[in-house]
């Protein structure tokens, strides 16, 4: 019996990658804006950002993304607690894009998880540094494993598939934040402006009018982890960005995020980085973090 071929239906295709971005922005960042012929999306990982799409102004917390269509003016300022961003810039000219004009959703977990790919595999294959903004384009990693600009592609029609799959809705200006994400951007907030301290989830509790239950239920549903756990990463966050800047070195840096010794310091870095702070100011990583660092900034750091 012969058989006969099906050839799949593929509604839409990225054509073109323009950007890949992982911001760790600080609590003042302001970008004045852009426009530019191709799609982009910004989602939200940490933090509140005010973002302006057209005429429109709109807050987005953790959790959210915008898309931003074809010559669209965008701009972007961080609310207080500094916003790490995954930025994406990309051609694709389906049909289908047209439900994303003027789209704000939020990223559930199989789509956060895509994401998180995206971002993955676009450090094996570019070597431009996912955290310049003023990357206008990427750069082929001589030594990229195979297929990964494939996988990003891939990834990124899947994202996209999904959101249209669930998104009937029309899209609607952004609704104010519910009760339960004012809270933990609220309590985010205070643990930025308290990093160089040692808090204690009592007084977190204590200062923030708010009991231990309620807060550990809010930041797992919300992070996936405990409010300590958060507040340990956040430290660590800013230790990198120290280590980049290399002003201090590592003992200074323990004693600047409210660390009991270099000791401790060291073992938590190790734990949530999977390096010793040595380790990291030494490491490619480092290096792919901080656009047009050298060796020799590594070394300062020693």
């Amino acid at each position: 019996m012969p058989y006969s071929a099906l050839c799949p239906s593929k509604p839409l295709a990225i054509s073109a990658l323009y950007t890949v971005h992982y911001f760790e922005y600080s609590g003042s960042y302001a970008f004045p804006g852009e426009s530019h012929d191709f799609w982009e999306f910004l989602y939200v990982d940490k933090g509140i950002l005010r973002v302006t799409a057209g005429d429109r102004t709109c807050d987005l917390t953790s959790g959210q993304m915008i898309f931003h269509e074809p010559g669209e003016f965008h701009a972007l300022s961080a609310l207080g607690v500094a916003p790490d961003l995954v930025v994406v810039s990309f051609a694709c000219h389906s049909p289908c894009m047209d439900f994303f004009r003027g789209r704000i959703t939020r990223a559930d977990s199989q789509e956060r998880a895509l994401l998180a790919r995206i971002v993955e595999e676009s450090t094996e294959a570019f070597s431009t540094p996912l955290n310049s903004p003023y990357t206008t384009g990427l750069n082929r990693r001589a030594n990229s494993l195979f297929g990964s600009e494939q996988l990003i592609c891939a990834a990124l029609e899947e994202l996209l598939i999904r959101l249209i799959r669930r998104g009937s809705q029309p899209a609607r200006p952004l609704a104010p934040p519910a009760a339960e994400e004012s809270t933990v951007a609220r309590v985010t907030e205070y643990l930025e402006e308290h990093l160089d301290r040692a808090l204690t989830i009592e007084q977190i509790c204590r200062d923030n009018l708010i009991g231990r239950s309620q807060l550990q239920k809010l930041f797992h549903a919300q992070t996936g982890g405990g409010v300590m756990e958060y507040f340990g990463k956040m430290k660590i966050r800013a230790a990198r960005r120290l280590i980049r800047e290399g002003r201090l070195n590592f003992t200074q840096i323990s004693a600047s995020l409210g660390f009991q010794s270099i000791h401790y310091f060291s073992r938590k870095f190790r734990m949530i980085t999977g390096m010793t702070p040595s380790e990291y100011a030494r490491s490619v990583k480092m290096l792919a973090e901080l656009p047009g660092a050298s060796a020799d900034d590594c070394a300062n750091n020693g």
